[in-house]
């Protein structure tokens, strides 16, 4: 089996046996969309992006750590989403939208503030 790395420059090696890397050739052209042809859903909802995360986290007035203690995640996730590194799903998604659009019933059902 093959065991294969990106790199932060956006590289792809091979880890070779001994712990070493090797540089792998650049995909052909076409095989990009060989690749990514598949995870192309034109019916699945756009995901929530980084400034709509912000935008709601704004809204509320809260800074990145009040808001993530409110909706119980860690701060780091808050900074991810809002520097678009992740992007929320599922639950974390609806939340936000609820956020969005009713903010005083998303925190009173959450609860009250953690001291």
């Amino acid at each position: 089996m093959m065991r294969v790395r990106l790199k932060a420059d956006g590289r792809l090696v091979e880890i070779l046996a001994d712990g070493s890397e090797r540089a792998m050739p650049p995909a052909p052209p076409e095989a990009d969309a060989r690749i990514l042809a598949p995870s192309i859903q034109p019916d699945r909802p756009p995901q929530v992006d980084a400034g709509y995360a912000r935008r709601v986290r704004s809204q509320t007035r809260l800074t990145q750590a009040e808001f993530a203690a409110r909706i119980g995640v860690p701060i780091e996730t808050v900074r991810n989403w809002e520097q678009g590194k992740r992007h929320p799903r599922g639950p974390a998604r609806a939340l936000l939208k609820l956020l969005d659009l009713a903010p005083d019933v998303a925190f009173s059902v959450l609860g009250p503030k953690s001291a």
